[in-house]
């Protein structure tokens, strides 16, 4: 008899009495109505008159499974990503809709194909940030009557058929041997400006040039290990030069027939 009392006891406590973690809330209803949200910590019920319905408030993170998609220039990829979202209001997640978790789900696969389908394929690839934030967007705006903030998407791989990512790798080597040529241009043009303005300071400078022929003959000399004999200055060699041009004589005038 006691036995029995103990354990209607116990059965009592245990529908009456709950206790809500920190990161748990309780929506309570009362025969049916809603009465309020409730936690954390002790949380007392009418047996078989409330019902609870324990909400956790930590963020999820879910898997959005790879969807097939065609994009806006009909290439067809396969897309998954990832959802970061958490309940802010444990009334509408219970009451606005059947079950959240399911329905955010479903919500965020049709929104990633429709999404990635109005977009290009180079699109995707080099603006997958703003790709992001629109999808964000939209999931956020889609589950906020049922009390979901959806905090971050982030598109987790783009798989690509084997014939494209062929052609994508043969447009970078393009790309890439575009660049080296006109980066070996521009060397070879820079370095005819410099030989120009060398050639305009020799010419306005004689001595420059002298100077270039003293350094060219030190070079040679220490590279070779031999001996080199010049005139020092090189200016000797102009009166020397001059006389022979006057001593030789001048090439025969050819007469006609």
């Amino acid at each position: 008899m006691y036995a029995a009392g103990l354990v209607l006891v116990l059965l009592f406590l245990s529908s009456a009495v709950k206790i809500l973690n920190e990161y748990e809330r309780g929506v309570v209803f009362r025969l049916g109505r809603v009465i309020g949200c409730k936690g954390p910590g002790l949380i007392l019920l009418i047996p078989a008159v409330d019902k609870m319905v324990r909400v956790d408030l930590r963020v999820v993170a879910m898997d959005v499974p790879a969807q097939d998609v065609i994009t806006r220039d009909n290439v067809t990829i396969k897309v998954s990503a990832v959802l970061y979202f958490r309940v802010i209001d444990p009334n509408r997640a219970i009451v606005g809709v059947e079950n959240y978790l399911y329905a955010t789900s479903q919500l965020s696969q049709t929104t990633l194909r429709s999404v990635c389908g109005q977009a290009e394929l180079d699109e995707l690839l080099a603006e997958r940030e703003k790709i992001n934030e629109h999808l964000q967007e939209i999931l956020d705006k889609d589950t906020e009557p049922w009390g979901v903030k959806v905090a971050k998407v982030e598109i987790k791989n783009i798989d690509l058929p084997q014939e494209m990512q062929r052609a994508i790798a043969k447009q970078a080597e393009a790309e890439r041997e575009r660049r080296a040529k006109v980066i070996g241009a521009e060397g070879e043009f820079q370095a005819a400006q410099k030989l120009s303005d060398a050639a305009k300071i020799i010419a306005e400078n004689p001595i420059a040039l002298q100077l270039r022929y003293l350094q060219t003959l030190r070079e040679v000399a220490a590279e070779n290990n031999s001996t080199t004999i010049f005139p020092v200055p090189i200016d000797l060699l102009t009166p020397f030069m001059q006389m022979a041009k006057m001593i030789t004589p001048a090439p025969p005038a050819q007469t006609k027939e």
